[in-house]
Parts: structure tokens; C-alpha cells; sequence
């Protein structure tokens, strides 16, 4: 099983050593770890990763190579771990009992009456309609169900229904050196393409040396500088929540877009643009950028594209303090607003299939910002977005 984990390691372009697959057998032999999964876990990775950048790909090798391992000592008594016991007292309804199920009415109404019940409670609640607990369907807590709400103390979204998130949570870099499975992402982008000639002359004129040769009788070598592409970018990624579904996707465009676009820049937001952005989400709570700043720096004649799925709560596209994760002093949709002003050629990149963008009442409120300028993440809609920008 340890030599499948090294070559898979390898196929992952994780680069490991033979060096380092015998370190770790060592201290294996060694006894240093107890026989659990999570100290081996965390003993392979620091013997096999030497940078933090291959990090994902080391996770997602050792969850396929270990998936469902469970090792236990002797003696050990098989205990029901206590994130299995928080599940099952998650709230299960039919549809009829959901449809009952009323929402308070408005983002005015969700944050009174949060300030309200915060006030108010003095113990756990667990199942209620009413307080902030789990279980219920009251409109704060967590493994419930509730229309519209504030999700508090829960690991991750169900329902895809709350209105803001009381967590931190934490998200992980789109990866740039993923290896496409085609070269039609490439293709698609190179629509987008502005060459001119500069620098040093380095590259032969064929048709310039030909002419001149025949006109003076002698070889007469003729060079130019090299043709490079003069279209500048700035592509903004939506991560983490739902777009954790479209990873993937996202990854191809992102390693297709830094090769195709010598002169491109990145930055990430959640959701809804707003008054900061990020280039590193290890890191997006201590080093944001102003947003402002960002849009000072790159001129109007940059081509900006949006990858999103668009799909949130309408308050956090327009009202004030509707974000999910923080008090915005300003609406998303002004943000988004400005952004078209400055910008002339401005997309949104959607991976939701456009069959379903009529049912998400967010995704319309963008698509109407960005003038209907909003396409699929498919070939065809790529190929569309580039021809937008092109003009």
C-alpha cells in the first residue's frame, strides 16, 4: 500500500523522493506515531511535502489512496465519534413540512430579531422553532432547515439558504498547475488576443530578408523582435461555499488563463465583490487589499472577467451589511456597478449550467448589472465571453 501512495504521489506531480519514501518508512519502524490514520497522516505529510503549494494535491492522493482505512491499536475501544452523534440531530422534513415553514420577512426583520434572541437566551436549545440552537427550524442555529436565516456553528452549507454566516471559515488557492485534460480551454482564450512586436529584434524576417536580398544582390539578413501578446487581464474568482462544487472547472480556466495571458492578474472575493479582495486565502483575513486600490492600479483598457456561480442570498447584492462573512459598509452591487464603469469590456463566467440560471434570483440581479454580459463556463460560452471582450 505504501509503494501504491509513493507512485500515486508521483503521477500527482507531488514531488517526492525516494529519499524521503525512506524516511518514512523508518519512522514507521521506528514506532514514532500510535496507529491511526490522522498521525499518519500528518507524519507522511511532513516527510513527503516540502512545499506548501502541493499541500491539496497531497490531500486529495492520500484520500483516494486511504479512503475508508481506519487503523485501531489493540485495545482500543471503537468509539462513535461526536460529529456523527451532531448529524443525527439534524433537522429531516418532507417538502410539505419545509413549504409550512414561513421566513421572517426581510433582512430588517432577520437582524432585529437576532439581537433580540441573543438577549434573550441563557441555555442550549435543540430542536426549536424559535431560539439559536440545532435541529429546529427556527431562523439561527445550525443542522436545521428555516426559508432564510443566520447560519451559526455549522461546518458547512446544506440548504444553501442562509442569509449570513456566523463562522469563520477558510478556503484553499485554485491550484495553476493543473494539467488540462484537453486544449480547448486554451483554444477558447486565445480569442482573446492583441499581438504587437517589441524589445530586441531576435527573430528572423523571412519575407523582409528576401526582399532586401533581391533588391541589393547580396544577403541582406533582416531581423524583428518577437510578436507578444498585449492583452491585459485582471479575473476575479468567487471561492469557497458553493463554488467548492466547481473547483475543478475552475482550476482548468485558471492554469489555461495564466498560460494563454503573459500580462494577467488574479484576486479572490466570496460571493459578491466588496470593499476587499485577496490573492492568497491561506492568508485573506490578515492581508486583504482594498478594492479601490485595486481598480486604481489597473487602467480602463484592461479586460476584466468574473468566475462565479452567483448564487447567494439577493441581500448580499443589495443592501448594506448583507454579506455573509462581514459588516459591508456599501451594497455588492455598487461595487459590481463601478466596476462596469471603469472597465469597458467586463464578463461574468458562470459554471452553472444556463438552464438553471432562471431559478436563482441573485443571478439575475448580476447578469442585469453586467448588462447581460454573462456566459456559461463551456467551451461555447468561453468562446462567446472572448468575443465580447475582443471588441
Amino acid at each position: 500500500m505504501f509503494v501504491h501512495f509513493f507512485h500515486e504521489l508521483k503521477k500527482a506531480s507531488v514531488p517526492v523522493s525516494l529519499r524521503e519514501y525512506l524516511m518514512l518508512l523508518e519512522a514507521l519502524d521506528s514506532d514514532v506515531i500510535d496507529r491511526k490514520v490522522e498521525e499518519f497522516y500528518f507524519l507522511s505529510r511532513a516527510a513527503l511535502v516540502k512545499d506548501e503549494r502541493n499541500l491539496d494535491r497531497f490531500d486529495q492522493v492520500f484520500s483516494h489512496v486511504f479512503k475508508g482505512l481506519d487503523l485501531m491499536a489493540e485495545g482500543d475501544i471503537a468509539q462513535i465519534p461526536e460529529e456523527w452523534l451532531k448529524k443525527l440531530t439534524e433537522k429531516f422534513l418532507t417538502e410539505e413540512e419545509k413549504a409550512q415553514i414561513e421566513a421572517l420577512g426581510g433582512w430588517e426583520k432577520i437582524m432585529e430579531e437576532l439581537q433580540k434572541r441573543l438577549e434573550e437566551q441563557k441555555k442550549r436549545h435543540e430542536g426549536g422553532s424559535k431560539y439559536i440552537g440545532t435541529a429546529g427550524t427556527s431562523p439561527y442555529g445550525a443542522y436545521g432547515f428555516n426559508p432564510e436565516g443566520v447560519r451559526i456553528g455549522q461546518k458547512e452549507g446544506r440548504q444553501g439558504k442562509a442569509v449570513k454566516v456566523w463562522d469563520k471559515r477558510e478556503y484553499k488557492n485554485l491550484d495553476d498547475s493543473v494539467e488540462l485534460g484537453t486544449r480547448n480551454i486554451k483554444v477558447a482564450l486565445r480569442r482573446l488576443r492583441k499581438f504587437a512586436r517589441e524589445g530586441l529584434p531576435t527573430e528572423l524576417d523571412l519575407d523582409n530578408t528576401i526582399r532586401k536580398t533581391a533588391h541589393n544582390g547580396y544577403l541582406d539578413i533582416q531581423m524583428v523582435a518577437e510578436r507578444k501578446n498585449k492583452i491585459n487581464v485582471v479575473i476575479f474568482f468567487d471561492i469557497g461555499g458553493s463554488m467548492d462544487s466547481h473547483i475543478k472547472m475552475c482550476e482548468e480556466l485558471f492554469s489555461a488563463a495564466r498560460t494563454e495571458f503573459k500580462n494577467m492578474e488574479f484576486f479572490y472575493f466570496h460571493n459578491c465583490l466588496y470593499e476587499g479582495l485577496w490573492k492568497d486565502n491561506r492568508r485573506r483575513h490578515n492581508e486583504k487589499m482594498n478594492t479601490w486600490d485595486v481598480l486604481h492600479k489597473f487602467p480602463s483598457d484592461y479586460k476584466v472577467i468574473f468566475v462565479g456561480d452567483a448564487s447567494m442570498s439577493p441581500y448580499e447584492i443589495t443592501y448594506a451589511g448583507g454579506s455573509v462573512e462581514h459588516w459591508n459598509e456599501e451594497p455588492g452591487g455598487l461595487w459590481l456597478e463601478r466596476v462596469n464603469q471603469i472597465y469597458e469590456h467586463c464578463v461574468w463566467l458562470n459554471p452553472i449550467a444556463e438552464k438553471h440560471w432562471e431559478y436563482t434570483p441573485s443571478l439575475q440581479i448580476i447578469k442585469q448589472i453586467f448588462s447581460e454580459r454573462m456566459y456559461p463556463l463551456t467551451l461555447e460560452g468561453l468562446d462567446k465571453a472572448m468575443r465580447e471582450l475582443s471588441r
